[in-house]
């Protein structure tokens, strides 16, 4: 066989060879950066503090709901119970309910009913008196029932919230109050209202000033609010010098702290009342 001659190889094989190597270089140069890079900034980076894990914990110096789950029950329409507590049953009301037959009412179960006096508008915070007011409150008393008062507050500030108080002693005078005298400040879900900002401090200055106006005046006073105001809202181990009136729409209460009222539908029906109305218990 003939030998094979050797060929040298051509300039574009070698500059193909050379871009290659010079390309594998660059790789590794870049990988090495980015990954000596990462480790700094990695090193740099301010640490990823979880959140808080919600405490399942009682708050200390609260008294816990201590009612018997077991002991409530239903009846025609109504939630009873037979626990240790004796319970009243009672309704709270306002121009909602137009023209009430009081005397319809107390014939049906009802011991108590809390009138509305007023509420402050949400929007521009004027305070508008509840145009049934004195029918409900002398109807109510006419027949036998025990009443309470309550405003709808929109305060933001004390100043206001000792406001509605005055506007309520102003109201009542001259009634024979048996039950207390009611803060009712809820949130109103919207844009336009002008309790938006108001904060948990400036919210618990309000129930303070109002709770002292009412109290100087000889009256009781009780705090109305919902398992999220309860939770998260209102100051309740420095408020319990007050009764709590819980907002719960369920057949047994739930709510972890102790209460005095529990309002446990807003669908409830009574004769002498063409709507809908609140239904609550009393424990004593």
């Amino acid at each position: 066989m003939g030998k094979y001659s050797k060929k040298k190889p051509s300039n574009l094989m070698r500059n193909s060879l050379l871009f290659l190597c010079v390309g594998c270089v660059f790789l590794i140069i870049f990988w090495c950066f980015e990954l000596f890079s990462g480790l700094i900034f990695k090193i740099e980076e301010e640490p990823v503090v979880p959140d808080p894990p919600i405490s399942n914990a009682l708050i200390e110096g609260l008294d816990v709901n201590e009612y018997q789950m077991e002991a409530f029950g239903e009846w025609d329409g109504f939630i009873t119970y037979d626990g240790r507590e004796s319970v009243r049953t009672g309704v709270d009301v306002s121009a909602h309910q137009g023209v009430i037959d009081w005397s319809a009412v107390s014939m049906d179960g009802i011991d108590f009913a809390f009138i509305r006096v007023a509420y402050r508008g949400y929007t521009e915070g004027d305070i508008i008196m509840d145009e049934y007011f004195h029918q409900n409150i002398e109807g109510a008393i006419a027949n036998g029932l025990d009443v309470g008062v309550y405003f709808f507050s929109q305060a933001i500030n004390e100043e206001e919230a000792i406001e509605e108080a005055g506007v309520v002693l102003d109201a009542i005078a001259g009634y024979d109050i048996t039950y207390p005298v009611v803060y009712d400040w809820e949130e109103i879900a919207g844009k336009e209202a002008r309790t938006n900002p108001v904060d948990n401090a400036t919210l618990n200055l309000c129930v303070n000033a109002f709770f002292q106006t009412i109290e100087d005046a000889g009256y009781d006073t009780t705090l109305y609010f919902n398992q999220t105001f309860g939770y998260q809202r209102f100051d309740l181990v420095n408020l319990q010098e007050h009764t709590f009136w819980l907002a719960q729409y369920d057949k047994k209460p739930s709510f972890l702290y102790d209460f005095e009222i529990w309002q446990y539908t807003d669908a409830g029906s009574v004769n002498g009342i063409t709507t809908l109305v609140d239904l609550n218990l009393h424990f004593s």
